[in-house]
């Protein structure tokens, strides 16, 4: 979530359950070094190469997640997804960055049968997160994106792209970092990361799985190969249990759903597509999740909580990536 908030944010989530660096504070000696920054109401981390002048990417990357955030934050009276939300039904100029992720969104919405909704705000907000107080019914369908412009069929639709807008910024920051000429180095932001190269003792870098529930050891762990991103969606913070029903803020498919996945992690080739699957497929629950995503032929993990504790569901897809 991009969120200036003290709290727990929407999406802040994925620092918690994500793949996460490998008891990354105990590697910092040589060959190790890293450059750490708040940014979304949580953190980002750079682990590079011992001898490498990361430290002086830090101005671009603030630069970087600003501008992420001014344009996405629904936190944010004066950022770019908030106009559009106060704006009516009628074609709403938007940045070039907004509306190529709001494509990529609205695709997922499409492949995933609206387990990944971006209009799911208000609903959100009901339950008790996210800052989205006003707005109609959720229908992703009533938006379309155009070369220049969004379009809401309602005036009353909003828009929230949180479930995917952090890991495009991690997208532009990978970018940043191919063009100053990083070939080794591991970014974490706020628990989706993506690799560069190896790590430095010639393997792929290694990842945890943190477990979805307080309590647990990690449950897995991960191998991600240069080039590719790992995202994870789940309810460890963000929920609570009434009536015997757990609540998050990720809102499912209504009785199609059951009982949720507690986390869903995925590996892809970039973090955009990494962070909306991860968000559809925990949204989508524990059958239609693991259907929609071995017919997409995607490389998720599942990780359910049951009376006889966790267990695990995975697509072939993700086993090459399991340590």
């Amino acid at each position: 979530m991009l969120t200036h908030a003290n709290l727990p944010s929407r999406r802040m989530v994925l620092g918690l359950l994500a793949a996460s660096c490998m008891v990354p504070h105990a590697t910092l000696a040589d060959p190790l070094q890293a450059v750490e920054g708040r940014a979304f109401g949580t953190h980002w981390q750079l682990l590079g190469t011992n001898g490498n002048d990361i430290e002086g990417l830090r101005p671009a990357f603030e630069a970087v997640f600003a501008r992420v955030d001014q344009q996405f934050s629904p936190y944010r009276a004066d950022s770019a997804i908030s106009r559009i939300n106060a704006t009516g039904a009628s074609p709403i100029k938007a940045p070039p960055d907004l509306l190529r992720v709001a494509k990529a969104g609205l695709d997922i919405s499409r492949r995933s049968e609206g387990a990944f909704d971006p209009t799911v705000g208000p609903l959100v907000a009901q339950l008790g997160f996210g800052p989205i107080l006003e707005g109609g019914p959720r229908d992703w369908r009533g938006l379309s994106v155009g070369a220049t412009a969004l379009t809401k069929a309602r005036a009353d639709l909003t828009v929230d792209l949180c479930g995917i807008a952090k890991g495009w910024a991690l997208d532009k920051a990978v970018a940043l970092l191919r063009a100053a000429g990083q070939t080794e180095a591991l970014l974490d932001l706020g628990g989706e990361l993506c690799a560069i190269g190896q790590h430095p003792h010639g393997r792929d870098w290694q990842v945890a799985v943190e477990a979805p529930m307080l309590g647990l050891s990690a449950p897995y762990a991960l191998r991600l190969p240069s080039g590719l991103a790992v995202a994870t969606s789940g309810t460890r913070v963000q929920s609570y249990l009434l009536n015997e029903t757990l609540h998050s803020h990720i809102v499912g498919l209504g009785d199609r759903v059951g009982d949720a996945p507690r986390s869903v992690t995925v590996v892809a080739e970039d973090a955009m597509s990494a962070d909306g699957w991860a968000t559809a497929l925990c949204a989508a629950g524990p059958v239609m999740g693991p259907e929609i995503a071995r017919r997409e032929g995607l490389a998720a993990l599942f990780l359910t909580a049951g009376p006889e504790g966790l267990t695990s569901n995975r697509t072939r897809a993700v086993s090459e990536f399991l340590l």
